[in-house]
Protein backbone atom coordinates (compact mmCIF):
# COMPACT_ATOMS: atom_id res chain seq x y z
CA UNK A 1 0.00 0.00 0.00
CA UNK A 2 1.01 3.55 -0.65
CA UNK A 3 2.43 6.16 2.02
CA UNK A 4 -0.30 8.23 3.39
CA UNK A 5 -0.42 11.61 2.33
CA UNK A 6 1.58 14.25 3.57
CA UNK A 7 -1.47 16.47 5.80
CA UNK A 8 -1.74 19.98 5.95
CA UNK A 9 -4.49 21.48 8.13
CA UNK A 10 -5.16 25.00 7.24
CA UNK A 11 -7.13 27.65 9.46
CA UNK A 12 -7.63 31.40 10.04
CA UNK A 13 -9.24 32.16 13.32
CA UNK A 14 -9.18 35.36 15.35
CA UNK A 15 -7.15 36.20 18.14
CA UNK A 16 -9.86 34.55 20.39
CA UNK A 17 -9.79 31.36 18.71
CA UNK A 18 -12.22 31.54 16.45
CA UNK A 19 -13.10 30.26 12.43
CA UNK A 20 -16.52 32.47 12.25
CA UNK A 21 -19.25 34.75 14.23
CA UNK A 22 -22.62 33.88 14.44
CA UNK A 23 -24.27 36.13 11.98
CA UNK A 24 -25.38 34.62 8.45
CA UNK A 25 -22.85 35.80 6.40
CA UNK A 26 -19.58 34.42 6.51
CA UNK A 27 -17.03 36.02 8.97
CA UNK A 28 -13.92 36.84 6.71
CA UNK A 29 -10.78 36.84 8.66
CA UNK A 30 -8.30 36.66 6.02
CA UNK A 31 -6.58 39.54 3.89
CA UNK A 32 -6.35 39.72 0.32
CA UNK A 33 -2.14 38.72 0.51
CA UNK A 34 -3.79 35.83 3.24
CA UNK A 35 -6.18 34.41 0.63
CA UNK A 36 -3.35 34.54 -1.92
CA UNK A 37 -1.68 32.33 -0.02
CA UNK A 38 -4.30 29.88 0.56
CA UNK A 39 -4.86 29.70 -2.82
CA UNK A 40 -1.10 28.77 -3.29
CA UNK A 41 -1.11 26.38 -0.71
CA UNK A 42 -4.21 24.56 -3.03
CA UNK A 43 -2.37 24.59 -6.63
CA UNK A 44 0.70 22.57 -4.33
CA UNK A 45 -1.49 20.14 -2.97
CA UNK A 46 -2.99 16.87 -4.66
CA UNK A 47 -6.41 17.28 -2.86
CA UNK A 48 -8.26 19.60 -0.58
CA UNK A 49 -10.63 18.49 2.20
CA UNK A 50 -13.54 20.17 4.36
CA UNK A 51 -16.27 18.73 5.65
CA UNK A 52 -19.91 18.50 5.33
CA UNK A 53 -21.25 20.78 8.04
CA UNK A 54 -18.79 23.45 6.47
CA UNK A 55 -20.10 22.32 3.02
CA UNK A 56 -23.62 23.02 3.71
CA UNK A 57 -23.11 26.51 6.19
CA UNK A 58 -20.78 28.06 3.47
CA UNK A 59 -21.66 26.34 -0.09
CA UNK A 60 -17.93 27.58 -1.15
CA UNK A 61 -16.73 25.91 -4.79
CA UNK A 62 -13.29 25.41 -3.35
CA UNK A 63 -11.13 26.02 -6.29
CA UNK A 64 -7.48 27.23 -7.29
CA UNK A 65 -8.52 30.34 -8.40
CA UNK A 66 -5.53 31.86 -9.95
CA UNK A 67 -5.30 30.74 -13.89
CA UNK A 68 -1.59 30.66 -13.25
CA UNK A 69 -1.12 28.61 -10.63
CA UNK A 70 -3.75 26.04 -12.67
CA UNK A 71 -1.69 26.13 -16.09
CA UNK A 72 1.12 25.55 -13.84
CA UNK A 73 -0.30 22.80 -12.74
CA UNK A 74 -1.00 21.09 -16.06
CA UNK A 75 2.46 21.60 -17.43
CA UNK A 76 3.87 20.02 -14.48
CA UNK A 77 1.24 16.64 -15.55
CA UNK A 78 -1.38 17.22 -12.79
CA UNK A 79 -5.32 17.82 -12.99
CA UNK A 80 -6.12 21.61 -13.25
CA UNK A 81 -7.47 21.33 -10.10
CA UNK A 82 -6.93 19.44 -6.84
CA UNK A 83 -8.94 16.22 -5.90
CA UNK A 84 -11.82 17.48 -3.74
CA UNK A 85 -12.75 15.97 -0.93
CA UNK A 86 -15.36 16.03 1.70
CA UNK A 87 -16.83 14.08 4.54
CA UNK A 88 -20.24 13.49 5.51
CA UNK A 89 -21.25 11.10 8.37
CA UNK A 90 -25.03 11.93 7.94
CA UNK A 91 -25.11 11.69 3.84
CA UNK A 92 -27.32 14.87 3.94
CA UNK A 93 -25.74 16.79 1.21
CA UNK A 94 -27.43 18.40 -1.89
CA UNK A 95 -26.87 17.63 -5.04
CA UNK A 96 -27.01 21.69 -5.67
CA UNK A 97 -23.85 22.59 -3.92
CA UNK A 98 -21.56 24.41 -5.70
CA UNK A 99 -18.96 22.05 -4.56
CA UNK A 100 -20.00 19.48 -7.16
CA UNK A 101 -20.05 21.74 -9.89
CA UNK A 102 -16.98 23.28 -10.41
CA UNK A 103 -13.43 21.76 -10.42
CA UNK A 104 -12.57 18.53 -11.67
CA UNK A 105 -12.82 15.65 -9.77
CA UNK A 106 -14.61 14.68 -6.19
CA UNK A 107 -14.95 12.44 -3.53
CA UNK A 108 -16.85 11.89 -0.45
CA UNK A 109 -15.51 9.70 2.73
CA UNK A 110 -19.32 8.34 4.56
CA UNK A 111 -20.64 5.25 6.56
CA UNK A 112 -22.17 2.01 5.70
CA UNK A 113 -25.62 3.38 6.34
CA UNK A 114 -24.93 6.60 4.47
CA UNK A 115 -23.54 5.34 1.53
CA UNK A 116 -26.46 4.42 -0.58
CA UNK A 117 -28.35 7.71 -0.13
CA UNK A 118 -25.35 9.32 -1.15
CA UNK A 119 -24.75 7.19 -4.27
CA UNK A 120 -28.01 8.22 -5.07
CA UNK A 121 -28.06 11.66 -4.52
CA UNK A 122 -24.63 12.57 -6.17
CA UNK A 123 -24.92 9.96 -9.22
CA UNK A 124 -22.42 11.27 -11.56
CA UNK A 125 -21.08 14.13 -9.43
CA UNK A 126 -18.75 11.96 -6.96
CA UNK A 127 -17.26 8.76 -5.61
CA UNK A 128 -18.74 7.89 -2.52
CA UNK A 129 -16.42 5.80 -0.35
CA UNK A 130 -17.64 4.15 3.06
CA UNK A 131 -14.99 3.26 5.95
CA UNK A 132 -17.23 1.42 7.66
CA UNK A 133 -19.97 2.32 10.53
CA UNK A 134 -18.36 5.41 11.32
CA UNK A 135 -16.22 7.44 9.07
CA UNK A 136 -12.19 6.10 9.55
CA UNK A 137 -10.16 9.07 8.74
CA UNK A 138 -6.91 6.15 8.76
CA UNK A 139 -8.97 4.53 6.16
CA UNK A 140 -9.67 7.93 4.32
CA UNK A 141 -6.36 8.40 4.00
CA UNK A 142 -5.19 5.15 2.87
CA UNK A 143 -7.47 5.65 0.27
CA UNK A 144 -6.42 8.82 -0.98
CA UNK A 145 -2.91 7.36 -1.21
CA UNK A 146 -4.56 4.59 -3.26
CA UNK A 147 -5.52 7.59 -6.06
CA UNK A 148 -2.08 8.84 -5.80
CA UNK A 149 -2.59 11.93 -3.29
CA UNK A 150 0.82 13.10 -2.02
CA UNK A 151 -0.26 16.29 -0.13
CA UNK A 152 -3.39 16.51 1.22
CA UNK A 153 -4.58 20.05 2.23
CA UNK A 154 -7.51 20.44 5.27
CA UNK A 155 -9.43 23.13 5.26
CA UNK A 156 -12.32 22.88 8.22
CA UNK A 157 -14.19 22.66 10.18
CA UNK A 158 -13.46 22.57 13.57
CA UNK A 159 -14.51 18.79 14.18
CA UNK A 160 -12.73 17.74 11.01
CA UNK A 161 -9.72 19.91 12.34
CA UNK A 162 -10.23 17.80 15.99
CA UNK A 163 -10.37 14.60 14.41
CA UNK A 164 -7.20 14.91 11.79
CA UNK A 165 -5.48 16.35 15.37
CA UNK A 166 -6.35 14.39 17.85
CA UNK A 167 -5.90 10.98 15.82
CA UNK A 168 -2.35 12.16 15.29
CA UNK A 169 -2.55 12.78 11.76
CA UNK A 170 -1.66 16.08 10.91
CA UNK A 171 2.33 16.59 9.92
CA UNK A 172 1.80 20.44 9.42
CA UNK A 173 -0.62 23.53 10.61
CA UNK A 174 -1.16 26.71 8.71
CA UNK A 175 -2.36 29.13 11.46
CA UNK A 176 -3.60 32.84 10.38
CA UNK A 177 -5.26 34.62 13.23
CA UNK A 178 -6.99 37.65 12.29
CA UNK A 179 -6.80 41.20 14.21
CA UNK A 180 -10.40 40.36 15.17
CA UNK A 181 -12.19 39.60 17.99
CA UNK A 182 -15.88 37.45 17.93
CA UNK A 183 -16.27 37.43 21.50
CA UNK A 184 -18.72 35.07 21.06
CA UNK A 185 -19.65 31.49 23.24
CA UNK A 186 -21.82 30.20 20.28
CA UNK A 187 -19.24 31.06 17.35
CA UNK A 188 -17.79 28.25 15.64
CA UNK A 189 -13.88 27.15 17.17
CA UNK A 190 -10.82 26.19 15.85
CA UNK A 191 -11.01 23.34 17.90
CA UNK A 192 -12.82 21.22 20.10
CA UNK A 193 -12.16 19.67 23.60
CA UNK A 194 -10.10 16.10 22.44
CA UNK A 195 -7.52 14.18 24.05
CA UNK A 196 -4.70 15.34 21.64
CA UNK A 197 -1.09 13.36 21.05
CA UNK A 198 1.54 14.39 24.39
CA UNK A 199 -1.22 16.53 26.24
CA UNK A 200 -1.28 19.78 26.95
CA UNK A 201 2.48 20.10 28.01
CA UNK A 202 3.13 18.77 24.18
CA UNK A 203 5.16 21.78 22.57
CA UNK A 204 5.21 21.61 18.81
CA UNK A 205 7.71 22.65 16.77
CA UNK A 206 7.56 25.81 15.17
CA UNK A 207 8.60 26.05 11.18
CA UNK A 208 8.07 29.94 10.84
CA UNK A 209 6.11 32.94 10.66
CA UNK A 210 4.82 35.21 8.08
CA UNK A 211 3.34 38.64 8.40
CA UNK A 212 0.55 39.25 5.52
CA UNK A 213 -0.49 42.44 6.17
CA UNK A 214 -2.42 42.73 9.48
CA UNK A 215 -2.41 38.76 9.92
CA UNK A 216 0.14 36.78 10.89
CA UNK A 217 0.66 33.21 9.84
CA UNK A 218 2.17 30.38 12.15
CA UNK A 219 3.79 27.20 11.08
CA UNK A 220 3.50 24.14 13.26
CA UNK A 221 5.18 20.31 13.28
CA UNK A 222 2.48 18.56 15.41
CA UNK A 223 4.43 15.71 15.64
CA UNK A 224 7.66 16.97 15.86
CA UNK A 225 8.08 18.11 19.67
CA UNK A 226 10.43 21.39 20.52
CA UNK A 227 13.49 20.39 23.50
Amino acid sequence: MSSRPFVLLSVATSVDGHIDDTSPERLLLSNTEDFDRVDQVRAASDAILIGGNTLRRDNPRLLVNSEKRRADRVTAGKPEYPLKVTISASGDLSRDLKFWHFGDKKVVYTTDASAPKLRETLDGLADVVSTGPTVDFSALLDDLAARGVERLMVEGGGQIHTQFLSQGLVDEIHLAIAPLLVGDAAAPRFLHPADYPGGSTHRMMLLGVQTLGDVVVLRYAPKAQTA
